[in-house]
C-alpha cells in the first residue's frame, strides 16, 4: 500500500472524516473510538479514500496495489460496517459513511465479540452525552437537519390521512423501499452497556435501515437482517405501542433509515430537551392542539411526551389541563395517542416544513450553510469528478437564489456563476415571454 504521510493513522483518518459536511469534532474520547472502531492499518488506508462513491480500480490507485488485493481489503471493510457498497450499471462502488447516522451507529447495530462493545458504549457515552461538541455539531451546526420526525399515521383522522404527503408516511417509505433492514437500536444498546438502561423498557429490534445501506449491511457481517415488508410494518407499530418516535433520514425520496426513538436514549430527543427551544432535528408538518373542555388533566401526555414538550397547567378556577409548547414540539402525534378522552388532535402546522429532494440536495444545502461546498466538489483535494460535480450543481440550481448566491460565493467558480446566470437568463426569457403574450391577447 502506498505511503500516507508521517502523521498518525488516526489523525490522518480523523482529517478525512472531518473532510465531509458532517463530521465528528477533535477530542481525546473520538481518537478512543476510532482506535476500537480501527486498526491502525485500517485507518491508514481509509484515510485515503475519498468521501464520495469510488471503485475498486480507483481504491487500488490510490492505494498503489492491484485490484484483487484492493477488493480484498474493501470487502473486509464492509464487513466491520465501515465501508457499505452498492452497485450501479455492473459496477461495484464504495462509500465511507459518515459518522452519523454511519459508522457510529452500525458498530452496535448487533451483538458482536470482535470488539468491546461495553467499553465502546462507554466511550459512545463520554463522547455524546457528557461532551456536547458533537451533538452540537450534528444537529445545529446547519439549517437543514440530518434527520426529520414522522407523525405517527395511527392518530390521524381520515380527513388528514387523505391529505397526508406520501414521504410524509413511514409505512410508505417501506412500502416503496427495495430493501429494508432490521438491526439493533444503537442508542439503546449504548446506553445499556453505558449503565443507562432504557427507562421505559423499548423493544431494541426496531431500527430500520433502507435500499443499499440495508442491503450492504446484511451482505456483510449481519449488521442487520433483510426482512419483508410486512416484518417492518410490524416493527412500526411495535414502536408505536411502545411511544417511539419515528425519526428519518430528511429526504423526500430513498431514506436510508428510520429510527424508533426513546425519550432517554436518542441523542437527538435528548438535544431537544437540552437544547430546547432549538430544534436538533425537522419537525413533522403537524402540531398537536388541546380541546380544553375534553380534557380531564390526567397528565398522561406530559408522561409520554418524549421531549418533555407538554405540561399541566391551572385554568382561573383551579382546573388542570394539558398545554404544549408549540415552539418546542416535534408533532410526533404520540400525546394525541395517548390521550384517554381524545382531547388532542392534530391540526396542519401554518408555515410549510421544506424537506430536502434527496440525499444530494441534502449535503449540498448543509456544505453550503456549513462553508464545506468545496469539500463535496474536490472530496480528494485534488480532482473533482465531473459526474459528482453535475449531480451537486443540478442540486443547487434547484435551490432559491439566497442559497445559489452563497454556494457561488463560497466555490467561487465561473462554470457555476456561468450555470447560475444561464438560469436566470432563461427565466427572464420567460417571463418576458409571458409578458408579451399578455399584452396580444
Amino acid at each position: 500500500m502506498g505511503h500516507i504521510t508521517s502523521k498518525n493513522a488516526y489523525k490522518s483518518l480523523e482529517e478525512r472524516i472531518n473532510w465531509f459536511t458532517q463530521g465528528a469534532p477533535a477530542s481525546e474520547t473520538f481518537y478512543k473510538i476510532l482506535q476500537v472502531l480501527f486498526s491502525e492499518k485500517e485507518a491508514r488506508v481509509m484515510a485515503m479514500l475519498p468521501v464520495r462513491p469510488f471503485t475498486i480500480k480507483r481504491a487500488a490507485r490510490i492505494w498503489n496495489t492491484s485490484e484483487a488485493k484492493a477488493e480484498k481489503v474493501l470487502d473486509h471493510l464492509c464487513e466491520k460496517a465501515l465501508l457499505v457498497d452498492s452497485e450501479h450499471n455492473g459496477v461495484r462502488k464504495f462509500v465511507m459513511p459518515p459518522p452519523m447516522a454511519g459508522f457510529i451507529e452500525f458498530a452496535l447495530m448487533r451483538t458482536r465479540g470482535d470488539i468491546d462493545q461495553k467499553y465502546l458504549s462507554e466511550l459512545y457515552y463520554q463522547y455524546m452525552n457528557v461532551e456536547e461538541d458533537f451533538v452540537k455539531d450534528l444537529f445545529y451546526a446547519t439549517e437543514t437537519k440530518l434527520g426529520r420526525v414522522y407523525v405517527q399515521e395511527p392518530v390521524l383522522t381520515n380527513d388528514q390521512m387523505n391529505h397526508i404527503l406520501d414521504y410524509e408516511r413511514a409505512t410508505h417509505i417501506v412500502e416503496e423501499a427495495e430493501y429494508i433492514g432490521l438491526g439493533l437500536c444503537y442508542c439503546r444498546h449504548k446506553a445499556f452497556h453505558a449503565g443507562h438502561p432504557c427507562e421505559i423498557d423499548a423493544p431494541w429490534d426496531v431500527c430500520l435501515t433502507f435500499g443499499n445501506v440495508a442491503r450492504s449491511l446484511a451482505e456483510h457481517g449481519g449488521h442487520a437482517r433483510l426482512i419483508s415488508k410486512e416484518e417492518a410494518l410490524d416493527a412500526l407499530e411495535r414502536s408505536y405501542a411502545a411511544n417511539l418516535v419515528q425519526i428519518g433520514e430528511n429526504v423526500r425520496e430513498n431514506p436510508a433509515f428510520i429510527c424508533n426513538c426513546c425519550g432517554c436514549c436518542c441523542e437527538a430527543l435528548q438535544a431537544a430537551r437540552r437544547f430546547a427551544p432549538a430544534q436538533p432535528v425537522a419537525t413533522t408538518g403537524y402540531i398537536p392542539k388541546v380541546t380544553l373542555s375534553s380534557c380531564v388533566g390526567c397528565g398522561k401526555c406530559a408522561k409520554v411526551c418524549p421531549i418533555h414538550a407538554i405540561s399541566l397547567e391551572e385554568d382561573e378556577h383551579g382546573r388542570k389541563h394539558a398545554a404544549v409548547n408549540e415552539e418546542m414540539c416535534l408533532g410526533c402525534g404520540v400525546c394525541a395517542r395517548n390521550c384517554p378522552t381524545k382531547a388532542i388532535h392534530l391540526e396542519r402546522r401554518p408555515v410549510q416544513i421544506i424537506t430536502p429532494v434527496n440525499s444530494t440536495h441534502r449535503f449540498v444545502l448543509q456544505a453550503i450553510e456549513k462553508g464545506t461546498l468545496q469539500n463535496l466538489l474536490f472530496d480528494d483535494e485534488y480532482f473533482a469528478n465531473h459526474r459528482a460535480m453535475a449531480q451537486i450543481f443540478g442540486a443547487i440550481l434547484q435551490m432559491p437564489p439566497v442559497k445559489q448566491a452563497l454556494a457561488s460565493k463560497q466555490f467561487k467558480s465561473i462554470y457555476l456563476d456561468k450555470l447560475l446566470s444561464s438560469q436566470v437568463n432563461r427565466e427572464r426569457a420567460k417571463k418576458q415571454a409571458s409578458r408579451n403574450s399578455s399584452q396580444k391577447n
